[in-house]
């Protein structure tokens, strides 16, 4: 075994960061059951590099200069010694991107990773999808070397690490590194010597890799000869009746970078116009970037099995939870950053899969209704970004949607579900904006709602408060909110008519004349409202503008406090209300004392505090003196 000889002058001593060395600890001290998973991770690094050789040497075929061999991955294990070798003929690391990399958090996941690890049951599929799978090498290894040298270029590096804290880089002959490429070798813990076996290699390879894009051979130690494990064959270009689930789930594993099981599978070829091979996978878990504010997405784009990119936004930020390839016949290979952005033929195919893949999940929907409710669980959220941002596909995301309402309990509900339960005169949707459902359903603006057996959809994610303003409605019926306007209830029969009788019409004017005049600027309007069955007093917004919950949002968005003046809704058929109504109608001066304390009671029942507090505690308690003194 070579040992590091740190008295060289060229060799560098660099300490990993905090993070990437509280990772190493974890993987040294094998916290994971499955070990296996390294040699999957190592075998996908080399996959990457060989196909960004692949491409970039359509634009510069010097890069290909001295190593006509085709591209391809080649392990090497030798048992008896303990040493584990997997090469690739890929682009290759210069001295920079060796220590970026491979020392630093700078191009990986690792602190999302760590993030999430305390709340994960299986740590081995976090590594893949963490972008973190190369120091999974040491959970077998008790040191590793990689060797690389980048194309095109006339120097070598060698990095070189015990997985303890820190790395080293020096420069290595030329004779002694890879044409182009990089080599990692693994020298084995005793208790992992099983790894350099080629029964071990092949059994690991053909479970985790054997559709990488680029093949993957083995030699043994020391022998010129190698044989195939996997052929590099592209899975997505061979008829979906010759794939079997297994590899489905392999190859979603690798290049999505999830090891779920997949909830959707998309396997097709379109030809007309255009032609193009998709095979995408809808996961079953939120990938833990979901909610990254790049939104970008994770499909592979290709050209005529070439990897071009996998930055390309071909399907729209909200469906980015979608993994897997297209292949197009069509693009050019030369694709530039510019023609990415505006080519037409990569728009076409962008709203073709779009298409398909809502129709997928429409069709999931309807033929596999728990399967679906999972999807929307993790993807709801992220979908209903499409409400807003893309008018034109509202009618299909509404076949998708799902909501929790009123009536539901903890299952989902579709709008056309909703729409055939509507009742006798309701001639709208309504819905209540709030930060969670909890806090919806204890609010007073739902009472009527309840009292007459209405179902309000109950809207708690950000987005919520941006699309459901934007939309039209559904079925012919519009979006109401239950916090905006008047309540327009009075036509929907209650479902119990002797719930309450309301105060004479004419002292509950004259309330409504007294709080007017106190209130002043304070309140927008008084009325008596229709929407509340138990509670006094509630707020609600006025019949334009913003619902009360998204003019909170907008609020908390721009940093600011002041809120426009709500409208203050009295109820007629409760009995404080119908005692001021009474006093008021008697030109009782007491119940100007009571203006604000309805108005705070208010501001509570909806979450806010009273105006001032101070003084709304002083009045609460010059009542109970005069009530109790």
């Amino acid at each position: 075994m070579t040992t590091i000889d740190s008295d060289t002058p060229a060799v560098e001593r660099h300490a990993f960061e905090a993070e990437v060395s509280r990772l190493l600890h974890l993987m040294v001290h094998a916290v994971y059951s499955d070990k296996d998973i390294f040699l999957r991770e190592l075998v996908s690094n080399a996959a990457d590099a060989c196909e960004k050789l692949r491409y970039l040497s359509l634009a510069d075929t010097s890069l290909l200069a001295g190593d006509d061999s085709p591209l391809a991955i080649t392990i090497a294990g030798d048992a008896a010694d303990g040493r584990l070798v997997v090469a690739d003929n890929g682009i290759g690391m210069s001295h920079d991107e060796l220590k970026d990399n491979l020392g630093t958090i700078a191009r990986s996941g690792t602190r999302a990773f760590l993030d999430s690890l305390k709340d994960a049951k299986e740590g081995n599929q976090l590594i893949g999808q963490f972008g973190v799978g190369f120091y999974s090498a040491f959970m077998v290894a008790e040191r590793v070397r990689v060797v690389s040298r980048k194309a095109g270029t006339a120097e070598a590096f060698a990095w070189e690490s015990d997985g303890k804290g820190t790395f080293q880089i020096a420069p290595v002959p030329l004779d002694e590194a890879p044409v182009r490429g990089t080599r990692v070798e693994l020298f084995l813990l005793d208790d992992a010597k099983a790894y350099a076996e080629e029964h071990t290699i092949e059994r690991i390879v053909r479970a985790y890799s054997a559709h990488v894009p680029v093949p993957i051979r083995y030699r043994a130690e020391g022998a010129g000869e190698t044989r195939d494990l996997a052929d590099g064959s592209a899975l997505w270009v061979k008829p979906k009746a010759s794939v079997t689930p297994e590899e489905y789930r392999e190859f979603y594993g690798h290049v999505g970078g999830m090891f779920d099981e997949p909830a959707l599978t998309l396997h097709y070829r379109a030809e007309g116009r255009h032609e193009y091979a998709v095979l995408l996978f809808v996961p079953s878990q939120k990938p833990f970037d979901l909610f990254d504010p790049s939104r970008k997405g994770r499909v592979k784009l290709y050209v005529r099995r070439v990897f071009i990119t996998d930055e390309a936004e071909i399907l729209p930020g909200w469906l980015r939870f979608v993994r897997g390839v297209i292949d197009s016949e069509d693009l050019p290979l030369n694709l530039s950053r510019e023609m990415l952005q505006k080519n037409p033929v990569l728009e076409a195919i962008g709203k073709g899969v779009t298409s398909r893949v809502l129709s997928e999940l429409t069709r999931l929907s309807e033929t596999d209704a728990e399967a679906f409710a999972k999807v929307w669980d993790a993807f709801g959220p992220v979908l209903k970004e499409g409400l807003y941002e893309a008018p034109d596909r509202r009618d299909d995301l509404f076949k998708v949607a799902r909501f929790r309402t009123t009536t539901s309990g903890d299952g989902w509900r579709g709008l056309a579900e909703v729409v055939k339960d509507l009742k006798e005169n309701q001639t709208a949707l309504y819905y209540a904006l709030g930060e969670t459902r909890e806090q919806v359903l204890s609010s007073p603006h739902l009472e009527g709602y309840k009292a007459r057996g209405i179902e309000v959809l109950i809207l708690t994610d950000p987005v919520d408060a941006f699309w459901v303003r934007t939309a039209l409605g559904f079925d012919g019926k519009p979006f109401k909110s239950v916090t905006q306007g008047s309540a327009d209830l009075d036509a929907i029969p209650l479902t119990d008519p002797a719930a309450g009788e309301s105060a004479d019409a004419g002292d509950v004017a004259a309330l409504v004349t007294v709080l007017k005049d106190v209130l002043g600027n304070g309140v927008a309007d008084v009325r008596a409202s229709a929407r509340l069955a138990s509670s006094p007093v509630c707020l609600v917004a006025s019949d334009f503008g913003l619902d009360k919950m998204a003019e909170k949002l907008m609020a908390r968005h721009e940093g600011r406090d002041a809120l426009s003046a709500p409208v203050l809704e009295i109820n007629p058929r409760h009995g404080l209300i119908k005692a001021l109504a009474a006093k008021a109608s008697a030109g009782d001066s007491a119940v100007r004392d009571a203006a604000p304390l309805l108005l705070g009671q208010a501001r509570i029942l909806d979450g806010e505090a009273p105006d001032n507090p101070a003084a709304f505690a002083a009045a609460v308690a010059d009542l109970m003196e005069k009530a109790f003194g």
